[in-house]
């Protein structure tokens, strides 16, 4: 069975993964585990796709970095798939590891992605250290905390939520969502806004 796997990694990205879905289905992917979470978080659908696949069975990716978070991260995934007898291709770079070569440019590829993206890391941290010996790193925004207790104190007086927004330069919902956990952790409550 050809199985395929897309994700993406916010909500707002609906129709990458509605894009993804008709690539998986039209290069054969017989059926398709999808879900919207970031690389780093627990991936349900990706989990449910592994224990799914069986000898023989081929999973398909639209590109690498829909399945893998780190090189170690894909190579436990290949190791597991191998284990099993699945094989796994990549659409967007034409690796197949079914076969020797698509096994050792799967290697190059996913060794060079991983040094790329440690080399980004170093380039920003020495970037954000010259900007601090400059005096121009600022840092983190104010913590959420003191944006909390603006929030909740102009609310009290009666600003309403698109103004607070454009005030405090944070997110409608991020309001509300200071705004409810306020009304549920106060004792005299009906925990309503």
């Amino acid at each position: 069975m050809i199985i395929g796997y897309s994700r993406t990694s916010t909500l707002e990205q609906k129709s990458s993964l509605e894009t993804q879905q008709r690539l998986l289905t039209t290069n054969g992917c017989e059926k398709v585990f999808s879900e919207q979470v970031s690389s780093i978080g627990d991936r349900v659908k990706l989990n449910e796709m592994l224990e799914f696949c069986r000898d023989g069975d081929m999973i398909v990716v639209t590109k690498l970095d829909r399945l893998a978070r780190s090189i170690s991260h894909l190579w436990a995934t290949i190791e597991n798939l191998q284990r099993k007898g699945v094989s796994f291709r990549v659409l967007d770079l034409g690796i197949d590891t079914s076969t020797p070569t698509g096994t050792l440019i799967l290697t190059l590829l996913g060794g060079v992605a991983q040094f790329e993206r440690e080399m980004m890391l170093e380039r920003q941290r020495e970037g954000i250290q010259i900007a601090k010996q400059q005096g121009k790193y600022k840092g983190r925004a104010p913590t959420a905390r003191v944006k909390s207790e603006e929030v909740r104190l102009l609310s009290h007086q009666g600003m309403k939520v698109g103004e607070i927004s454009k005030k405090l330069r944070i997110s409608v919902s991020s309001i509300y969502r200071i705004l409810r956990a306020s009304a549920q952790s106060s004792p005299n409550s009906s925990g309503t806004i």
